[in-house]
């Protein structure tokens, strides 16, 4: 498509996306009580994985769902697991939009918290507790945004179905992959909006929104060094640990090559935007032969986030080996987080690791389950990006929209591998505050106005992308 004519589409939908808003206006300000409590009251159920119990979740949203009108079915390969599918239909000449929120969290150690991580505390403009940002905001917001399209009666061009699913934290055999694999036909959608990006703000002031377009598969990995049992005292030159410890260690040298894709090129092309001239520098010319090696140990060094976009991730996280310290044990075991592009050929990653390892008493054992799948990353010029780069110049102006691909992972993977584009969200947080009262950290919390402004991020993205015009 020309740029003329790119430009002009671009003009034509945010005209229509201004004209939906305003026939949908909504007085945020008077309904921020109700989103707050719904925040509480879910913060306050523990929903810890393992074991999960999300269908306490679910039972709380019922309720209220029925008082509205909505109808909504719940689907549980657990009893206690439940997950909770409503919809609102619109008039078929466009197909359905999913938002979803997982009502799972992770587990806490209570020991460790300044306050009860099941209070829902309140205290200085913000709102502490396990789930605080991962990922009960999204819940909240995606109910906020079904209640109101029913209220105002908006009328829809294509279906909008709000999943509150259970089991993202850990394996997904609760949650996404059970309705993907045995109710897809009570799911299925062109698009879907979810955790997996953020805004993120200095001294009050949004810079950047980062969109989730794609993100890196996750595959657990061993190496399993193979030698005989003796006595410590007697040195063996097929010592399992010593020849774990020596392959291990090439990882630390051994990465890799850096490979792009059209969402990482975009994310440092913007990012480039918004940054000092050093750094803009170093993002422009990440992949200039000349200058890649300086420009990647430094990013290795000083922005690990940023450095790992650039590739497939191999980190070494355990290490297994011994029961005493005078035995000279038979095996000795290593785990590596692998996180890998999208379009990663894993089959030659495992033999290209065992050529950099060159050692024929250590095995490179791929996971015995493949985990979240590959899926084709989501475009960057589809009708759902557009309304969400529609809604931060409208909500953040100023802002540049970073399409990001996730080192992490969510169950957008499972939606895309189905040819669902996804796209992931998220609340605005300070740069300052994401490592320490981030996600799944033990101070984990959100600013009140944080979850007001993405309930109104989501309303404003559906009502552009599904309401009729």
């Amino acid at each position: 498509m020309k740029i003329s004519q790119r430009l002009l589409l671009f003009a034509v939908s945010g005209c229509l996306t201004l004209a939906a808003a305003d026939r949908y206006s909504v007085d945020w300000h008077s309904i921020q009580p109700e989103i707050l409590d719904y925040y509480v009251a879910l913060l306050r159920i523990d929903t810890s994985n393992p074991p999960g119990n999300e269908t306490k979740a679910v039972d709380y949203l019922r309720p209220i769902l029925d008082k509205a009108g909505i109808p909504y079915q719940v689907f549980a390969l657990d009893p206690a697991r439940a997950n909770l599918v409503a919809r609102l239909k619109g008039n078929g000449s466009k197909r359905q939009i999913i938002i979803m929120g997982h009502t799972d969290v992770v587990g806490v150690q209570r020991e460790k918290w300044p306050v009860d991580p099941f209070a829902a505390i309140r205290k200085d403009g913000y709102v502490w507790g396990r789930g605080a940002s991962d990922d009960k905001p999204h819940v909240v917001a995606s109910l906020m945004t079904m209640l109101l399209l029913k209220r105002k009666q908006v009328a829809l061009d294509r279906d909008v179905i709000f999943i509150a699913e259970a089991g993202e934290e850990g394996t997904s055999t609760a949650g996404i992959d059970f309705l993907v694999n045995q109710h897809w036909g009570d799911i299925e959608a062109e698009y879907a909006l979810a955790e997996g990006g953020g805004m993120r703000a200095r001294n009050g002031k949004v810079l950047s929104a980062n969109i989730g377009t794609t993100e890196k598969a996750p595959r657990t990995t061993r190496l399993v060094a193979h030698g005989t049992a003796g006595h410590g005292s007697r040195p063996r030159r097929d010592n399992p640990v010593i020849h774990l410890a020596a392959a291990v260690a090439k990882f630390q040298t051994w990465q890799p090559p850096m490979r792009l894709n059209d969402t990482t090129r975009a994310y440092f092309e913007r990012l480039a935007t918004i940054s000092s001239p050093d750094e803009a520098y170093r993002y422009n010319h990440v992949a200039d032969p000349s200058k890649t090696a300086d420009i990647q140990e430094y990013l290795a060094e000083k922005e690990p986030g940023n450095y790992s976009m650039l590739r497939t991730s191999i980190v070494p996280t355990i290490i297994k080996a011994g029961f005493r310290s005078n035995v000279i044990p038979s095996e000795a075991e290593a785990t590596l987080d692998i996180r890998a592009l999208p379009d990663e050929d894993m089959n030659r990653l495992y033999a290209e690791m065992r050529k950099v390892i060159n050692d024929p008493l250590v095995e490179v054992v791929p996971p015995a389950r493949e985990g979240r799948p590959f899926g084709k990353p989501s475009p960057l010029d589809s009708e759902l990006f557009r309304a969400l780069e529609q809604t931060v110049h409208k909500m953040y102006p100023g802002a540049a929209v970073l399409p990001t691909m996730n080192t992490g992972a969510t169950d957008n993977a499972q939606l895309r591998q189905k040819g669902v584009k996804a796209y992931g969200f998220g609340p605005v947080a300070e740069e300052s505050e994401t490592e320490l009262h981030g996600a799944h950290s033990d101070q984990e919390r959100l600013k009140e106005t944080s979850i007001y402004q993405l309930t109104e991020f989501l309303w404003n993205t559906v009502i552009s992308l599904a309401a009729t015009h």
